[in-house]
Parts: C-alpha cells; structure tokens; sequence
C-alpha cells in the first residue's frame, strides 16, 4: 500500500476520533453544567443567545466562585442566625412588611459572613447559582415579593410565601452542603 493510500485512510481517522473526543468533551461539560446549576442551567440557557454562550456564562460563574473564599459558619454564628431567623418570623405576625425587610437583611448578612459577595442582586443571585441553583428560585421569588412590599404593593399573602421562600434560603445557607442543621426552631 503506498504512502498516499495509508494518509487517505488515517487522516480521515484521526478527524473523526477528534471530533468525537470533542463531542464527548462538549457533552460532559454540558451534564456536568446541568447537574451543578440544576434549574439555573436551563433559565440561563433560555435567557442567553445560544446554549454556548450560557455554558460560557455559568463556566465564568464557576470561576468567579471558585476565586471567592466561601467558607462554612462557626456554630455559634449558625446559632446566632438561627436565633434571629426566629425573631423575624415572631415579628410577622405585627409587622409583615417589616418581617420580610428584614429576612431579605438576614440572607444577605448571612451570605456576607460566609464569603459572598452582596454587591448588588444580580451578582449574589449569579454567585448564589454555583452552589445554591436548586433554592435560587425561592431567593428570586422572595426578593420579588420584598421588592412590592418596598412600594406597598404585597398582599399578606404574598408576604407569607416571602418568609417562606426566604427560610429556605437561609436553610440552605446554613446547612453548608447539608452539614449544619437548618434554622427552623
């Protein structure tokens, strides 16, 4: 068999095996992708220009996370927030509003003792989704709901599900990856 003959068969070959490790590549980053951001995965895909550029955007959340120092809460700072979360919800039953003010306070104190950054909504909620993508949407609903309380648009109702949504947060905060336990007294 000449030479020409043998670069016919192998160049081919070795194109295909390329691609193919590039397909398996694309496909493990993908599923690794959906299981770390869970829902996140899909609104940020749904929300984005192509599904290459949301992976390229929750890659950069992961990198981004990765560079913060998050670390787990001493017990007696987990206790501390326990102890308040509880007065939060004592104060709903006088003062809603102001109960759900302070709850959305109380999360973003607790992501700032564990190492977030609390620059602004749209960052916590974007640093959030690395660790936190399967509870995001009770942050995002709960901090809706705060923002209509703000201008006196919430209804009671509305309020509740707030302190609802909020006390899952603040759970999956304190639990530290299910470590630590939850802060429902």
């Amino acid at each position: 068999m000449s030479t020409g003959t043998l670069l016919a068969i192998i160049i081919p070959i070795v194109v295909v095996l390329a691609l193919a490790a590039v397909a398996v590549s694309l496909i493990t980053r993908r599923r690794h992708l959906q299981e770390r951001f869970g829902p996140e995965y899909e609104r940020t895909v749904e929300g984005s220009d192509s599904r290459l550029a949301a992976e390229r955007e929750l890659t950069e959340r992961e990198r981004r996370h990765d560079s913060l120092d998050i670390k787990p809460l001493p017990p007696v700072s987990r206790d501390r927030y326990t102890r308040e979360w509880s007065s939060v919800q004592d104060e709903f039953v006088d003062r809603p509003q102001d109960a759900v003010h302070d709850a959305d306070r109380l999360v973003t104190s607790l992501m700032h003792d564990r190492g977030y950054p609390t620059e602004g909504f749209d960052q916590q909620m974007k640093d959030l989704s690395v660790e936190h993508g399967r509870t995001l949407e009770h942050y995002r609903a709960a901090h809706e709901v705060e923002s209509l309380s703000q201008r006196s648009q919430a209804t009671t109702e509305q309020l509740r599900s707030a302190m609802i949504h909020y006390r899952t947060v603040l759970d999956e905060l304190l639990s530290d990856g299910g470590r630590a336990q939850p802060a429902r007294p």
